[in-house]
Order: C-alpha cells, then structure tokens, then sequence
C-alpha cells in the first residue's frame, strides 16, 4: 500500500473517482466526480464533475484537471498513480504528453490516501 510519507510534496499524483454511486441532478443528469490529489500532502488540487455517460473524463477534462493541479505549485508531478480499474485512457495520455509518467495500480493500494477524501465525499454528498 502507498503512503503519503513515501512521497515528497508535488512528486506524485493521483487521479481518481470519488463518489461510489453517480451524483443525480434534476438539470443536468448524472454525474461522476473525479479527482486529483497530491500523494504527500493528500491536498485535494483538482476536481471535475464528468458525465456519468462517460467512463472516463474527457480529454478537455483531462486537461483542465491538470492545468489546476499544476496551477497550485506552478509545475506538474513526475508520476501519475490510477487505479488499475478506472478508465482514463484520454488522462493517461495528457500526462504523457506533459511530460509525466503514468503508474497503474490497484486502487486498493491507494485507499491510505485517497480514503479520506472519498469518506468526505460520501458524508456531503450521499
């Protein structure tokens, strides 16, 4: 299992969904949540609401996720964990393409930090 102490802050991201079950809006439809946290700090950089159409964010999501990441220590991580079963394809390959290598790895393993964001996810959103 990853641990933030394992990291140096801005060293490694990591992408995920947050929510269990889609976000239902009367307007709009259903929704995923999905997020970019620091690995070190568990600091929360990023996040985009993406249709629960959608398996994955789109590549202009994909890009807005990490422009707002790096906007916050004005570069971007060496590495970019994703759980092993998200899809996120178009993501992965922004990341390559700024220059970031992509790690897949079982979200299990992830869980020590990114759990928190999730249970708080949960308690406001349901």
């Amino acid at each position: 299992m990853l641990q933030p102490n394992q990291f140096k802050v801005n060293e490694a991201w990591i992408v995920f969904k947050l929510n269990d079950q889609p976000i239902h809006t009367d307007q709009d439809g259903d929704f995923n949540f999905f997020a970019l946290i620091d690995a070190a700090s568990c600091f929360i950089l990023s996040s985009s609401p993406v249709s629960a159409k959608s398996d994955e964010p789109s590549k202009l999501e994909s890009r807005r996720l990490l422009k707002q990441g790096k906007a916050h220590k004005k570069k971007g991580p060496k590495k970019l964990f994703v759980p092993s079963e998200q899809p996120a394809t178009l993501l992965a390959a922004e990341a390559k393409r700024l220059g970031i290598s992509v790690v897949y790895i079982p979200e299990d393993q992830l869980l020590p930090i990114i759990g928190e964001a999730r249970e708080g996810f949960r308690e406001r959103f349901g």
